[in-house]
C-alpha cells in the first residue's frame, strides 16, 4: 500500500471535523491518500455511484440526515468499497446497526488520533484488495464459462455444415462427374479440412485453459510412431522440394509411456510448421534421450532453413492467436494456435518447448517429454531421409488383379491405395493386422485370393509381423509386401525371414512401388506419363478411399434419395445393415445417408424426436440408431433412454458438434460418440464395427 495512492471519500458535514480527520489521515506514515470531501447525502450517493474510491469514511450524523440511510442506499446501488462509520460518541446500538447495514468498522471521532484508527484503515484496505481479487476471479470465471459456451455453440454450428461440405466433396471426387474438376474439388476439400483443423485447435485451447484436457497415457511403440509421422510429413516436404530428415543422436527406447495422439499432434504441428515456412533447403528432426533429475526424458528438435523469426517477436509465438507480424501473416496465414497448443501439450507431458531463430536463416524448436521408465526397453538408433524429387518422364504399366492395402494411418493408406489404383488395379483396405488376416483368409477360402498384399508393420490390434505369421501358418502363400519406414540394419532381412515376400520403404515412391507391382503382378498395357513422386503423393483424390459411388441423376435431388428409404424398403433387404438416422439438419441428413448407402447400408431418416418414436412404433430391429444430440423437440440422450426402455437391444450412436458429458453417455447406455463433421472414413469405420 505504501507505494500507491488510495482514493478516500470522506462524508462529513462539519468542516472542523473534516479538517481534523484529514490531518490524522495525512499523518498515516505508511499510507497515502487522495481525499474527496462531500457534506451531504445527495453528493455522497453521487460520488459513490462512480465507484472510484478505495475506502469511505461516513459520518453517522449528516445534519438532519442519518448516515445509515446513505450506507444502505450506497450498498444497494452497488458500492463495493469498504465503508467505516464515524460516530460522535460511543453507542453500542448505533455501532451494531452500522455493522448490520454493511459497514466494515466504526470509529469514534475521539479515536482518530489513536492506533485503532490507523489499524481500521489498513484492515479496510486489505479487505478491499481481497474483495477485488474475489470479484475479479468470479468475473474471469464467468467470462471463461461464457467463452466455453460460445465455443461449444460455435463448434456445433460449424461442424454441421462442414459435414455436408466434406461429404459431398468426397462423393464428387470419387464419382465420374467429378473427374473433370479434381483440382477444384481438391481445393474445396483441403480448405474444409483446414477449417476443421482450426476449429479443433480452438476447442483444444479452450480445454487447456479450463484445465479439462486430460492425457491418455499408454505404452507406445516409439519407432512406429516416428516412422508414421515421417512418412506422412515427407509428402508435403518432397512436394516443396525440401529434404526431410529424421535422425536420433542416441539410441531411443522402442517403447515409451505417453499419450500417442497428443505426442503425434505436437510432432506433426512442429514439422508441418517448419515445412510451411521453408521455401528451400531442409527440415531436420533430431531425437535423443537424456536424464534429468534421475528421470529419462525424450528430447526432440525441429530445425528448418526457412524465413526465421525476428528476435523481438520470439516471445509471442507461443501465445494464442498471435503470429509474427507481417513476415508470417501476409504470406502464410493461420490462426496462431498451433504453437500455443504444442507448448501446453508438452507441458502436460512433463516438458517444455524452447525456440532459437535467426531472421532470414531459419528456426529451431526444441522440446522434451517424460517417457516413463524405459530402462528395460530395447534401444535403437533411428534414421529416415526423404530427398526432394525432380519431375521426370517414366513408363508405367497397367496391371490386372486385386490388391489389399493395410495401414492404420488413414492418409498413408489412402495415398498408397490411390497410387495402386492408378495402375488399373482393384484396391481394398484394412486398418490393422487382424483385419488383414480376416480379409486374406476369407478371400482365400472363397477361391478369390488377393494378388498382392501391402501391409504396414507397426499397427494397433495386431501388427504386420504377427499377421504374416498367422497368414503363412494357414498355408496361404499370396505375395505379402511389408511397408515400413524403419531403416535399422538388418530390418529387411528380418522381415523376409518372417515370411514377407518383399519390403517397401516409406515414404512410398512411385518407382519403388512400380517395381514391386512388376515383380508380383501381370501387366496388361504400358502407358507413358510424366510423374514425379511428390505430385503422385498430392493427387487430389489421394486422401479419399476409392469405392463405388451412388451417383444421383440430374433429375434426382440428394434428398430424394433419402426419401426413398422408407420403412417398407428396409424389410425387403434382410442381408443389409439397417440404420435409423435421426438428424434435424436436412443437408447433413442427406449427405450422411448418401455416404452410408455408398457403404451398403439401408438408411431411414427421421428429422425430429417425435418422428423417431413414430418410426420405432413400426419397427425396432435397427442395426444402429445414429442420433443427433440436439433435436428441435428433444435431447438425443433423453430420446435414447426412452427408446432403450422398449428396445434395449438397439445400439445407439450419438452424432454431435459438441462432446456430451461422459456420465450422461453412460447413463443413456450410448455405445459410441461421433464428433461432427462426419466423413466417409468415419462412417466406414462405424459400419465395420
Amino acid at each position: 500500500m505504501s507505494n500507491s495512492i488510495s482514493r478516500l471519500l470522506l462524508v462529513e458535514d462539519d468542516e472542523d471535523d473534516y479538517i481534523l480527520a484529514r490531518d490524522y489521515i495525512e499523518q498515516l506514515s505508511t499510507l497515502e491518500f487522495e481525499i474527496d470531501w462531500v457534506t451531504n447525502q445527495h453528493d455522497a450517493l453521487a460520488k459513490m455511484a462512480e465507484n472510484r474510491h478505495d475506502i469511505c469514511l461516513l459520518d453517522y450524523q449528516l445534519g438532519a440526515e442519518n448516515g445509515l440511510t446513505v450506507l444502505k442506499r450506497a450498498i444497494a446501488a452497488g458500492f463495493t468499497s469498504p465503508i467505516i462509520m464515524l460516530t460522535g460518541q460511543a453507542d453500542e446500538e448505533v455501532d451494531m446497526a452500522a455493522l448490520d447495514a454493511g459497514a466494515v468498522d466504526y470509529i469514534i471521532k475521539s479515536e482518530l488520533s489513536s492506533s485503532r484508527f490507523a489499524r481500521a484503515i489498513r484492515y479496510a484496505l486489505a479487505r478491499r484488495e481481497i474483495e477485488k481479487e474475489r470479484v475479479d476471479r468470479l468475473k474471469a470465471e464467468a467470462e471463461n464459462r461464457s467463452k466455453d459456451r460460445f465455443l461449444a455453440h460455435l463448434s456445433h454450428e460449424l461442424r454441421t455444415p462442414l459435414t455436408s461440405i466434406l461429404g459431398y466433396t468426397e462423393l464428387l471426387m470419387d464419382s465420374k462427374m467429378g473427374q473433370s474438376a479434381q483440382s477444384e474439388l481438391s481445393i474445396v476439400l483441403n480448405n474444409s479440412k483446414h477449417l476443421l483443423s482450426l476449429l479443433n485447435n480452438m476447442l483444444d485451447l479452450s480445454k487447456i485453459a479450463a484445465d479439462k484436457l486430460e492425457l491418455n497415457l499408454s505404452e507406445v511403440n516409439l519407432d512406429a510412431l516416428i516412422a508414421d509421422v515421417y512418412a506422412l510429413m515427407s509428402i508435403p516436404a518432397t512436394d516443396k522440394g525440401l529434404t526431410l530428415t529424421v535422425i536420433s543422436d542416441t539410441p531411443l527406447p522402442l517403447k515409451i509411456q505417453t499419450d500417442a495422439t497428443r505426442f503425434r499432434q505436437v510432432l506433426i504441428n512442429l514439422i508441418s510448421n517448419a515445412i510451411k515456412f521453408t521455401e528451400q533447403g531442409s527440415v531436420t528432426v533430431r531425437l535423443w534421450c537424456k536424464e534429468r533429475e534421475e528421470c529419462e526424458f525424450l528430447y526432440f528438435s525441429v530445425t528448418d532453413t526457412g524465413i526465421g523469426i525476428p528476435q523481438n517477436q520470439l516471445d509471442s509465438v507461443f501465445k494464442p492467436f498471435e503470429q509474427v507480424a507481417d513476415v508470417v501473416s501476409r504470406r502464410q496465414g493461420g490462426s496462431g494456435l498451433g504453437l500455443a497448443i504444442c507448448n501446453e501439450l508438452v507441458a502436460k507431458m512433463g516438458g517444455e518447448v524452447s525456440l532459437q531463430s535467426t531472421f532470414g536463416e531459419g528456426s529451431s524448436f526444441t522440446a522434451y517429454i517424460h517417457t516413463g521408465d524405459t530402462k528395460q526397453s530395447p534401444h535403437e538408433v533411428l534414421s529416415f531421409d526423404a530427398k526432394p524429387i525432380i519431375a521426370k518422364e517414366c513408363n508405367t504399366l497397367n496391371y490386372q488383379g486385386k490388391v489389399l492395402v493395410v495401414d492404420d494411418v488413414n492418409d498413408i493408406r489412402m495415398l498408397v491405395g490411390h497410387m495402386v489404383q492408378n495402375s488399373g488395379l482393384q484396391v481394398e483396405y484394412g486398418r490393422n493386422g487382424l483385419e488383414a488376416l480376416d480379409k486374406v483368409t476369407d478371400a482365400h477360402n472363397d477361391g478369390q485370393p488377393y494378388d498382392l498384399v501391402l501391409i504396414d508393420i507397426h499397427m494397433p490390434v495386431m501388427n504386420g509381423s504377427e499377421a504374416i505369421k498367422q497368414i503363412r501358418s494357414s498355408g496361404i502363400q499370396s505375395p505379402v509386401v511389408a511397408m515400413t519406414a524403419a531403416t535399422m540394419k538388418g530390418v529387411r532381412d528380418q522381415l523376409i525371414s518372417q515370411g514377407f515376400t518383399n519390403v517397401l520403404e516409406k515414404p512410398i515412391n512411385l518407382d519403388a512401388l512400380m517395381k514391386v507391382l512388376d515383380s508380383h503382378l501381370t501387366p496388361v498395357s504400358k502407358v507413358t506419363q510424366c510423374h514425379d513422386e511428390s505430385s503422385a503423393a498430392m493427387e487430389p483424390s489421394a486422401m479419399t478411399e476409392p469405392s463405388a459411388v451412388i451417383e444421383p441423376s440430374a433429375e434426382m435431388e440428394p434428398s430424394a434419395v433419402t426419401k426413398q428409404n422408407n420403412v417398407s424398403q428396409h424389410s425387403e433387404s434382410q442381408n443389409k445393415l439397417h440404420y435409423l438416422l435421426v438428424e434435424d439438419d436436412v443437408d447433413a441428413a442427406d449427405i450422411t445417408a448418401l455416404l452410408l448407402e455408398n457403404l451398403g447400408v439401408d438408411v431411414h431418416v427421421a428429422h425430429s424426436g417425435q418422428e423417431c418414436l413414430d418410426v420405432f412404433k413400426q419397427r425396432n430391429d435397427w442395426s444402429k440408431v445414429l442420433m443427433d444430440l440436439n433435436l428441435p423437440d428433444a435431447n438425443g440422450l433423453n430420446l435414447a433412454k426412452e427408446i432403450h426402455k422398449s428396445s434395449p437391444q438397439v445400439e445407439m450412436v450419438i452424432l454431435s458438434g459438441e462432446e456430451p458429458d461422459a456420465q450422461s453417455m453412460t447413463d443413456a447406455d450410448i455405445s459410441k460418440f461421433i464428433l461432427k463433421p462426419i466423413n466417409k472414413q468415419v462412417l466406414s469405420d462405424l459400419v465395420k464395427d
